[in-house]
This record gives structure tokens, C-alpha cells and sequence, in this order.
């Protein structure tokens, strides 16, 4: 487990088709493949939702998908929802920035500040941090200190995925697995960034449980990070 200064316990969850891909191609909505997902499947996510003192995703998850990121289909009390958005350009509509859940809007000290006043506007909190873009384990130490966040949960897509990785800010990682190819060679998967040189940065899960949920394959994984 990696080292935690002062930063929530994070498990990132998210569904994945046979070949590893979050969308049908580049720039679709996660949506259309989580429609597929068993009855069960539906309602762990919304449980895990449930006991998660908040959930974070991309901006350009949000720009794409426009997620509630609430919960829903069982009785239970939806997460701070979290955003890092460091030019503070989310869109003034986007359903997260309505009243059914709180939310914080996570910016740089350079966003224009009448983004940031028009976000405040519709509600939310704002989280400066970091001047010339979001820095996460800034993030991460901001909302455990100031918002008593000590568990949270991401439904990110790669990009956001492989920043939280690549600081080293993921304890444990769940994915639902869809039966199903989708190919593409650009088509958005579990992870991007950068490409790795050797296999000494490879990141190490250790699989630590799998089982059935409806007609969907769940694992559990703790991640495993190399020191230094």
C-alpha cells in the first residue's frame, strides 16, 4: 500500500470490457457500455457509492458523460462529489453543479476568476490547488483535512486514472468486467499518460478477491508500489 500522508483511502472503481476499454470509441459516453452492466452490478456500484465520503471524477468525464455521480437505486446519502477542473471551464449546466449532492470544483490559482465566480454562483465549493494546474496529492491532502474526506472513491477515465497512479494516490483498484470486444487503437482504456520504459515501472496489483455479481465479473485488487 502506498505511503498515506494525510490523504483519504482511495479505491478506484470503474467498468471494462474484455479488451480493457472504458467507451465504445474515443470521445463516446462511458454510458453507453454501463447500460449493459447486470442489475446486481448496478447496485454495487450505487452501494459502494453509498459508504464513500466522496467520489471523483475528470472534467472531461463530466463534459462527455454530464454524471450525476448521486446515489441511487438503494437508500443512502450521495458523496461529496469532487471535480478537478483547473481552468475552472466545467460547464455551467453540468447536472453535478445541481442541489441533489454537494460538490467541490477543484481549480488552479490561474483560472479566470469569473469561471471561478460563476461556479460559486451555482453552488459548489471551490478547492484552490496548485497555481498553474489541479496538483492531486495537493488535492487529496485538502480534502481530508478540510472536508473530513477519509475514503474516496474514482470513477475516472484514463487520464485522470493515470495521474492518481502515477502519484501513487490509489490503494485499491475494483472493476466490473463487461463480456464484451470493442477494439480500437485509440479507444480510451483503464489508464493512459505517458508510456512506461521497462518493467520496473510497471505498477503491481496483488488480486486480492474476485467473484459473480449477476452475470458480471467483479475483481478486487490492492495496489502494490515500488518504494522510492
Amino acid at each position: 500500500m502506498s505511503e498515506k500522508i494525510n490523504r483519504p483511502h482511495v479505491l478506484m472503481m470503474s467498468e471494462i470490457t474484455a479488451d480493457g476499454k472504458l467507451t465504445l470509441k474515443k470521445g463516446a459516453s462511458s454510458k453507453i457500455l454501463m447500460k449493459y452492466m447486470a442489475p446486481e452490478t448496478e447496485i454495487l456500484l450505487h452501494q459502494t457509492r453509498a459508504v464513500y465520503d466522496a467520489i471523483m471524477v475528470g472534467a472531461n468525464t463530466i463534459r462527455i458523460d454530464n454524471s450525476y455521480l448521486t446515489v441511487r437505486l438503494i437508500p443512502g446519502k450521495s458523496p461529496l462529489r469532487v471535480i478537478p477542473c483547473s481552468m475552472a471551464d466545467i460547464p455551467l449546466d453540468a447536472n453535478v453543479l445541481g442541489k441533489d449532492a454537494p460538490t467541490a470544483i477543484a481549480v488552479c490559482e490561474n483560472a479566470p476568476p469569473d469561471r471561478v465566480a460563476a461556479i460559486k454562483n451555482r453552488g459548489a465549493h471551490i478547492i484552490v490547488a496548485g497555481k498553474n494546474h489541479v496538483e492531486l496529492p495537493l488535492l487529496m491532502k485538502i480534502l481530508k483535512e478540510k472536508f473530513n474526506v477519509n475514503k474516496l472513491m474514482i470513477e475516472g477515465g484514463p487520464t485522470l486514472n493515470w495521474h492518481m497512479l502515477h502519484h501513487k494516490l490509489v490503494d485499491e483498484i475494483r472493476l466490473i468486467h463487461l463480456p464484451f470486444i470493442v477494439g480500437g487503437s485509440d479507444t480510451p482504456s483503464l489508464v493512459g499518460g505517458m508510456h512506461i520504459n521497462s518493467e520496473d515501472e510497471m505498477i503491481r496489483l496483488n488480486l486480492k478477491k474476485y467473484y459473480m455479481c449477476g452475470s458480471n465479473l467483479v475483481s478486487e485488487f490492492d495496489v502494490l508500489y515500488r518504494e522510492g
